[in-house]
């Protein structure tokens, strides 16, 4: 059978075939000390995990973190975890995340779950899903725990630098 005629997806060659995996060093890994991970995550998987990391942090998102879930899933390609301590908070970074990702990579969800209730969103945009958790929930499902043997993908350094800011406040105050 021949695959249905259209455009060939950026991320594969002619055939429909995913590139070989791309070695990278990953200097924040907490599972794993000063080991090679390889990254399968595709580009543009990377690209909207950027952009989804920078946006969460505009809004003073906690603990950002991107797993490469490439070899683990075959629906997506990388998760994006963050938290917040409230629900307004929450629902500002999800509305920050999808505005963000429509201007800059023109990405729209495919599917959002969790909205109405505000503790924990999920954005779909099929290379990437964001996830968008009340401190709370975070703590209860911990995520982490769950793919922390997939590799870390690198944020850009400010993306968590309020964190740092507020802990410098808070011992400051004592």
């Amino acid at each position: 059978m021949d695959r249905a005629a259209g455009p060939p997806r950026p991320d594969h060659d002619e055939q429909g075939h995913r590139p070989p995996p791309v070695r990278r060093w990953y200097r924040n890994d907490p599972y794993r000390e000063d080991r090679e991970r390889i990254v399968t995550a595709s580009d543009r998987a990377a690209q909207l995990v950027r952009i989804a990391a920078e946006a969460a942090g505009d809004k003073l998102a906690d603990d950002i973190l991107a797993y490469d879930v490439s070899e683990q899933l075959v629906i997506t390609d990388a998760f994006v975890l963050c938290s917040a301590p409230n629900d307004r908070q929450v629902r500002a970074i999800v509305d920050e995340v999808e505005k963000r990702l429509r201007e800059e990579a023109g990405a729209k969800p495919v599917r959002r779950e969790g909205e109405r209730e505000g503790r924990w969103v999920l954005l779909d945009y099929a290379d990437v899903i964001v996830h968008i958790q009340h401190e709370e929930d975070r703590m209860f499902y911990s995520l982490e725990r769950l793919w922390k043997d997939c590799p870390l993908l690198d944020l850009p350094d400010g993306v968590n630098a309020h964190r740092e800011q507020r802990r410098a406040v808070g011992s400051a105050s004592e």
